[in-house]
C-alpha cells in the first residue's frame, strides 16, 4: 500500500470534512448577508414607570442574566425564579426595542431616583429599574447601580447597531469565509501529513514487528500490534479534526450577532456532558481503579489457563488419567466460574449498582435468562456431560435412536452427525444425553467391529454344510478382516428351519453399508451355486421345484421389458 493511499475500503475521508466545512461556510456567509434586523421584539410604553408586582424587599437572592447577542450585560432579581426570568426578558426586550429604533440616541438615557426605586429611562420610556434587593445583593447604593447599568446598556445598544450595519456585517463574512478556506487548507495538511505517517511507520517498522511470546506460547500476534498502533494514530486524527471543528464553528458562529449566543456557548454545549461524565468519572475513580484491576487480574489468569489447556490439548503437557478432549472444555467451564466470581466482586463497584433502575434492569435480565434460557441450560450442561463421559469423538460413526452418521462436530448445544446419505443431522445434546448410544469406531481398530447377517436353512440340508457355505460366502467379502476369523451361530431351531447368524470382523466403521450388500451378494450367489434354498422370512409348504437362481440365469444382464415379468408368472404357476 503506498504511503498517500487509504487502504482498501476507505475513501479519503477529508473529503467529506472538506465538503461539510465548505457547506457550513457558505451557509453562515448567506445568512449574514441576507438576515435582516429583526423587527422589535416588544415596544415599551411610552410615559409611565412601570415595576414589577409585589413587594422585593423581603425576597430571596434568586437572579436571573440580562443577555444581549449572547453578551451578559447584568443579572436581575427576584423572589422567584420565574419572576427573575419575567423581569430580565422585559429588560432584554426594552433595550432591543430601543437599539433597533434609529431615533433614540443613547445620549438620552437618564437615571431617575424615586422612594423605593431606582430607573434608567430613554426619555419618557422606562428601559429598568433598581430596588433594594439589588442593592443588598452587590453592596452599593441604588443611584451607583442604575448608572452602572445605565452606561452597560449604552454600549450594548451601540454594538447592537453598529454590529448590524451591511459594512461591519460584510467584513466578518469574509472573516467567516477565510476561516472556511483556513479549515479547509489545515484539514487536507493534516490529512496528508496522518497518510504520511502511516506510510512512513508502515515501511519502516511494521516488518520489524514480532509476536510477543514467551518461549513458545504467543500472547499478541504482530497484525494486532500493528492494527493496535494504526486504531492509535486513527483516533489522534480523529480528535485533531474534531478539535479544529469544534473550534472552527465556535469562532464562526461567535462572528455575527444572530448566531453568537449558539458559539459563545457552543463549547459549554460540547463540553458541558464530558464535564459530567468527568466529574462522575473522578468520584467513582477509585471503584474503577478496583474494577480494572480485578479484570487484569481475571484476564491474565484466564490467558495463562488458556495456554495451559491448549498445550494439553495438543499433547505438549501430559496429565495422568485427563484426555486431552478434555482441555478446551475444562477452560471453558473455569473460564465461565472465574467471570461469574469477578462479576459478583465487582458488581457493588460499579458505578450507579445501587440504584433503583440498575436494581430493576438486573432484575428483568435475570427473569428473562431464567425463563428464557431453560432448554439452553439443558443443552449446555449435556454438551459438558457428553465431554468427560467420553461417548464419542469427533470422526465416530454412531446411532443415536433411529439416525446413524458420522461425528463432524461437537458444540455445547448440539452435535452435528454426517449421515450415510450424506446429510448434515443436528442433534440436540439432550436427546443425546437422554437416550443411548451405539458408537461403532471405539473398538474397531482395536477389536474390530462384528457385522453379522441371519438367514434360515431347511432341516434337511446338513448344518455343517451350511456352515461352509457361509464361512466361503465370507472369504470371497473383500474388505472383511481374516483375523479373528468369522463364525457362525446357531440362533434358533425354528418350525421349519434353522436359524443360522454369519459373523464376520471388520475394522472400518464407514464401510459398513458396502460389506453388507457384498457379503449378502456372496451369501446368495453361494447358495444358488450349492441349489440350496433359503427359507427366511416365512415358509409354508415345499414347493416343487426348489427357489434358487438356474445356474444359466445367474449372471444374466437385465431382460427387456415384459420378459422378466413372464418367468416370474411362470415361476409362480409351477411352484
Amino acid at each position: 500500500m503506498n504511503p498517500g493511499q487509504g487502504g482498501p475500503g476507505t475513501s479519503r475521508p477529508w473529503r467529506s470534512v472538506v465538503a461539510l466545512c465548505v457547506l457550513a461556510g457558505i451557509f453562515i456567509l448567506a445568512f449574514a448577508m441576507l438576515s435582516a434586523p429583526a423587527g422589535a421584539a416588544a415596544r415599551t410604553a411610552p410615559l409611565g414607570l412601570q415595576n414589577p408586582p409585589g413587594t422585593l424587599a423581603d425576597t430571596p437572592d434568586i437572579t436571573a442574566p440580562v443577555e444581549i447577542d449572547g453578551y451578559v450585560l447584568f443579572s436581575v432579581r427576584a423572589g422567584t425564579a420565574e419572576q427573575a426570568r419575567k423581569r430580565a426578558q422585559a429588560t432584554v426586550s426594552r433595550i432591543v426595542a430601543l437599539a433597533e429604533d434609529p431615533d433614540i440616541m443613547v445620549e438620552t438615557l437618564r437615571v431617575f431616583d424615586l422612594r423605593d426605586q431606582t430607573n434608567v429611562l430613554a426619555g419618557k420610556s422606562l428601559v429598568m429599574s433598581v430596588f433594594d434587593l439589588d442593592t443588598r445583593a452587590e453592596g452599593s447604593t441604588r443611584m451607583a447601580i442604575a448608572g452602572a447599568r445605565k452606561d452597560r446598556i449604552a454600549r450594548a445598544i451601540q454594538d447592537y447597531r453598529r454590529e448590524r450595519t451591511r459594512t461591519v456585517v460584510l467584513e466578518k463574512s469574509w472573516y467567516a469565509g477565510g476561516a472556511s478556506l483556513a479549515v479547509i487548507v489545515v484539514l487536507v495538511v493534516v490529512a496528508w501529513l496522518f497518510r504520511r505517517l502511516n506510510g512512513l511507520l508502515e515501511r519502516r517498522y511494521k516488518a520489524r514487528m514480532k509476536d510477543v511470546q514467551i518461549q513458545s506460547f504467543h500472547f499478541l500476534e504482530a497484525e494486532d500490534l500493528w492494527s493496535a498502533m494504526r486504531g492509535a494514530i486513527g483516533t489522534v486524527h480523529g480528535l485533531a479534526v474534531l478539535a479544529l471543528l469544534i473550534g472552527y464553528l465556535h469562532y464562526v458562529l461567535g462572528l455575527f450577532p444572530w448566531t453568537r449566543p449558539v458559539g459563545l456557548h457552543f463549547l459549554r454545549l460540547i463540553l458541558g456532558p464530558l464535564e459530567t461524565i468527568g466529574a462522575a468519572t473522578l468520584a467513582a475513580l477509585p471503584n474503577l481503579i478496583f474494577i480494572l484491576i480485578l479484570v487484569l487480574i481475571v484476564r491474565y489468569a484466564l490467558k495463562m489457563t488458556r495456554l495451559f489447556f491448549s498445550a494439553v490439548a495438543l499433547g505438549r503437557v501430559k496429565l495422568a488419567g485427563f484426555d486431552r478432549e478434555w482441555a478446551l472444555p475444562t477452560y471453558k467451564i473455569i473460564r465461565l466460574f472465574a467471570i461469574a466470581i469477578a462479576v459478583v466482586v465487582a458488581y457493588p463497584y460499579i458505578p450507579g449498582s445501587d440504584s433503583a433502575a440498575f436494581k430493576g434492569v438486573s432484575i428483568f435480565l435475570g427473569l428473562v435468562l431464567s425463563l428464557g434460557s431453560t432448554s439452553i441450560i439443558g443443552n449446555l450442561i449435556a454438551g459438558y456431560t457428553m465431554t468427560y463421559r467420553r461417548a464419542f469423538r469427533i470422526g465416530d460413526r454412531i446411532k443415536v435412536k433411529d439416525t446413524v452418521g458420522d461425528v463432524i462436530e461437537m458444540r455445547l448445544l448440539e452435535t452435528h452427525l454426517r449421515s450415510l446419505r450424506n446429510e448434515e443431522i443436528v442433534v440436540p445434546n439432550t436427546v443425546i444425553l437422554n437416550n443411548e448410544v451405539v458408537n461403532y469406531s471405539t473398538l474397531a481398530k482395536d477389536q474390530g467391529l462384528i457385522l453379522h447377517t441371519a438367514i434360515g436353512i431347511g432341516y434337511e440340508v446338513p448344518w455343517r454344510q451350511v456352515e461352509a457355505m457361509l464361512l466361503q460366502a465370507a472369504e470371497r467379502t473383500e474388505g472383511l478382516l481374516r483375523q479373528p476369523p468369522p463364525f457362525i451361530l446357531k440362533s434358533n431351531l425354528g418350525e421349519f428351519c434353522v436359524q443360522y447368524e454369519l459373523n464376520v470382523y471388520a475394522d472400518d466403521p464407514a464401510s459398513m453399508p458396502r460389506l453388507y450388500s457384498q457379503l449378502h451378494e456372496n451369501v446368495l450367489d453361494v447358495f444358488n451355486e450349492q441349489g440350496v434354498q433359503i427359507m427366511t422370512p416365512a415358509y409354508q409348504s415345499d414347493p416343487r421345484n426348489p427357489k434358487i437362481a438356474p445356474p444359466e440365469k445367474r449372471a444374466a444382464a437385465p431382460d427387456p421389458a415384459g420378459k422378466m415379468r413372464q418367468v416370474r408368472e411362470v415361476t409362480s404357476s409351477s411352484g
